[in-house]
């Protein structure tokens, strides 16, 4: 597995997080992953309320919750920052760890993308699109999103 981290700056539109970078983890999980064997192993490592869809092809983001997709089969190239952010293929076996505020967008994906997400804790979560006339708001409760407990890909203590 290869971990890459990447940080973006609140545009005016999108806040993103400004503590916690966006974590890719390559080749986290052998591919192709039944979706309900990921289901079991985020749960086990306190990531839970999972659903398994694909991701929008809006700009958007989540201010109350962080966020974890696993890439179960296929692939998809996603705008990760908002709009002025910056593109990345993921694809069977990525995870990507997407903290509160950061803005994620499908670009492109096969036909047989199928996404695996999942929050800590089983934490409820909210659907922000990108947007100047709420990032004051979002600015706030993404403040108030304490870090994971632990990693949604590892299991252990999240640092």
């Amino acid at each position: 597995m290869h971990i890459v981290r990447h940080n973006f700056a609140d545009d005016g539109v999108v806040p993103n997080n400004p503590v916690l970078p966006l974590v890719v983890y390559q080749n986290a999980h052998t591919p192709p992953r039944d979706e309900q064997a990921i289901v079991t192993a985020l749960a086990a490592n306190g990531w839970s309320n999972a659903w398994i869809n694909g991701i929008y092809d809006f700009h958007h983001y989540h201010a109350t919750a962080h966020e974890v997709l696993v890439i179960a089969r296929g692939h998809a190239r996603v705008m990760f920052g908002g709009p002025a952010g910056r593109a990345l293929d993921v694809g069977a076996g990525d995870a990507v760890l997407i903290p509160a505020g950061v803005g994620h967008c499908r670009l492109s994906a096969s036909r047989d993308l199928s996404v695996v997400g999942a929050y800590p804790g089983g934490s409820d979560y909210d659907l922000v699109r990108a947007d100047a006339g709420v990032i004051a708001r979002s600015r706030k409760l993404i403040a108030a999103v304490p870090a994971p407990a632990t990693d949604p890909v590892t299991g252990a203590r999240f640092a």
